[in-house]
């Protein structure tokens, strides 16, 4: 039945075969591993030739990482977004702590600013290398992006000096027209920049998109002001970040061009374990996480041997400790807690 229509709700189905909802649902979740999700919205439902482009330009990239080791640290990528001078909190951020007696805290309703600029930046896997703000009642037209292409130079000159001096970085962004304009391509080949490219409509293989900017993005929130937001983005994040990239022209491949976020995807091809699980057996993160773990060389089954937390991590002297950080800080998180008294996340909450 469901196969046949993948919108039925259980109610319908334990009607249908004069079965409880309880048991129906338990079949559902327990024996089929089912659940209900929500349709993923996508920039646009993409044609055979767009999804074959997206795969060309994942294999390139990968076939160049197989060649040159050092292939994503000469990389340069860059972006633009929209900020806001004060953008509202999210429903997490404003979250704290209280006391089962405590009254639920009060917020009043507020609207983002209408003060917004454009942000442009260009970073790499060390760090921001440089950004810019479009000024006020300007467009970006190919006249003011070839600016920034020229400031962007000199920042690389003296941020990046190693690259500058070997000539071999590589630039990377998406195919809006200013970007792609004659005027700009002109002034970058003269240049001797190498760019690479980026498939249209795919923002999920753009590290802007889908890493810089909602990390620059969630510190303002509930803030005036723009400032800071790069800084509080470590190093590893960004290195983490150019990984994270090459993954996600691997999940390209493997979804045959087609929009992969939202999808559990391993790297191989493991869709008939899903298949094997059931009740008694390992759930299906587990099944994910032992596959990737054998196919990275692990050969023992055995629980690997773990130093562990002492046990006095619940003392009352660090559940005292607790307290007075909770009440000093109504919005503080338990990894804030653990990682500042050194006990692990699991005792802390």
């Amino acid at each position: 039945m469901i196969l046949a229509n993948r919108r039925i709700t259980v109610r319908e189905v334990a009607e249908y075969l004069n079965i409880s909802i309880g048991s129906c649902h338990s079949i559902f979740i327990n024996d089929l591993g089912m659940r209900r999700v929500a349709a993923k919205f996508v920039p646009k439902l993409l044609n055979c030739d767009q999804k074959q482009h997206r795969m060309n330009i994942a294999n390139e990239m990968l076939d160049s990482v197989r060649d040159d080791p050092n292939f994503l640290q000469r990389f340069i990528t860059g972006d633009e977004a929209w900020v806001y001078g004060y953008d509202v909190e999210t429903k997490a951020q404003s979250s704290q702590w209280k006391l089962p007696h405590e009254p639920r805290p009060k917020k009043a309703r507020q609207v983002r600013s209408n003060v917004k600029v454009l942000l442009t930046v260009f970073f790499d896997c060390r760090g921001v290398v440089h950004h810019e703000f479009l000024p006020q009642g300007r467009t970006v037209k190919k006249e003011y992006y070839l600016q920034v292409m020229r400031n962007f130079r000199e920042a690389i000159r003296q941020k990046r000096p190693d690259l500058w001096k070997n000539k071999n970085w590589l630039l990377h962004h998406d195919n809006a027209p200013a970007h792609t304009s004659l005027l700009v391509r002109d002034f970058l080949a003269k240049n001797n920049t190498l760019m690479m490219p980026q498939p249209p409509y795919s923002p999920e293989l753009a590290p802007g998109d889908f890493f810089l900017f909602p990390k620059l993005k969630r510190p303002m929130k509930g803030r005036h002001g723009i400032e800071g937001g790069a800084e509080k983005i470590l190093k590893n994040d960004f290195l983490k970040c150019f990984e994270d990239w090459k993954n996600r022209w691997h999940k390209c491949i493997i979804s045959h061009g087609d929009y992969f976020e939202g999808d559990k995807i391993v790297r191989g091809c493991i869709p008939n374990v899903d298949c094997g699980i059931r009740k008694a057996t390992l759930d299906r993160s587990n099944v994910y996480q032992w596959y990737k773990m054998f196919s990275e060389g692990r050969e023992d089954v055995n629980d690997e041997e773990r130093a562990g937390r002492p046990s006095t991590s619940t003392t009352d002297e660090k559940i005292n400790e607790v307290e007075k950080m909770i009440f000093a800080n109504r919005r503080i998180t338990v990894r804030e807690v653990a990682e500042d008294l050194n006990i692990s996340i699991g005792s802390c909450h």
